[in-house]
């Protein structure tokens, strides 16, 4: 499958850091990745998966997902890191801004640079240094329509070029570069800057705000490190 960033979308991208690809899945493409989700809901704030074969054909380059990374890695554009999220009246939270610091590996290797280390979803994690996450670029598949009272993404727009900003700066740096709502509608994806500032409200019609998150990067790791994969 290829897929074209129009100009306008590229240049959204780098200065906003997040761009909106409608209907980049149609009715068939999305019930099949329905289909490859079955057996895998979300836990009370999202589950982590690792070995999905069902998965594979959406997230490669060529695949209806992984093309859209692809547009800004290049070829080698590869899922690194994927968690599936709902918002129910069970499980219907609110997370503060904050930037995405860490990546998965395949196993703890110490290296400079490369800390903390966590487990999460039984999975390690570490938190890379900021040229890492500069370099990759997060979708956000949409499973269910967003509206603005289904807890659509917050984002601060251009917060992406700013580096690693410290958690005590993080009020300052949103009122600096505002507030953009991501609204969607099913079978849409949100391409954005990894490292951008992001936040998420509780819904406010809670029923189902199904997300497919998957990281992606085309750079190999130093000393050893592997991406773990999807």
């Amino acid at each position: 499958m290829t897929f074209a960033l129009s100009p306008q979308q590229t240049t959204q991208f780098s200065d906003a850091g997040a761009v909106r690809i409608a209907a980049a899945l149609d009715a068939g493409a999305l019930g099949a990745l329905f289909d490859a989700l079955s057996g895998h809901a979300p836990a009370q704030a999202g589950t982590r998966l690792h070995g999905v074969a069902a998965l594979t054909p959406f997230l490669a380059a060529d695949g209806p997902v992984g093309c859209a990374a692809a547009e800004l890695l290049g070829a080698a554009a590869r899922p690194v890191r994927a968690v599936y999220f709902d918002k129910t009246a069970q499980a219907n939270w609110a997370v503060p801004w904050h930037q995405d610091r860490t990546i998965v590996v395949r196993e703890r290797i110490d290296v400079a640079g490369f800390g903390p280390w966590t487990i999460k979803g039984g999975l390690q994690h570490v938190a890379p240094p900021i040229e890492v996450l500069v370099r990759m670029v997060t979708l956000r598949v949409h499973l269910d329509a967003v509206p603005a009272d289904n807890a659509p993404l917050l984002i601060a727009p251009g917060s992406h070029r700013l580096g690693r900003i410290a958690e005590a700066d993080v009020p300052a740096v949103v009122a600096r570069c505002g507030t953009a709502v991501c609204r969607a509608e099913a079978g849409d994806i949100w391409l954005y800057a990894t490292p951008i500032l992001h936040a998420s409200e509780p819904s406010a019609h809670p029923g189902h705000r199904r997300v497919l998150q998957v990281d992606f990067a085309a750079d190999e790791l130093p000393g050893g490190l592997e991406w773990l994969g999807v």
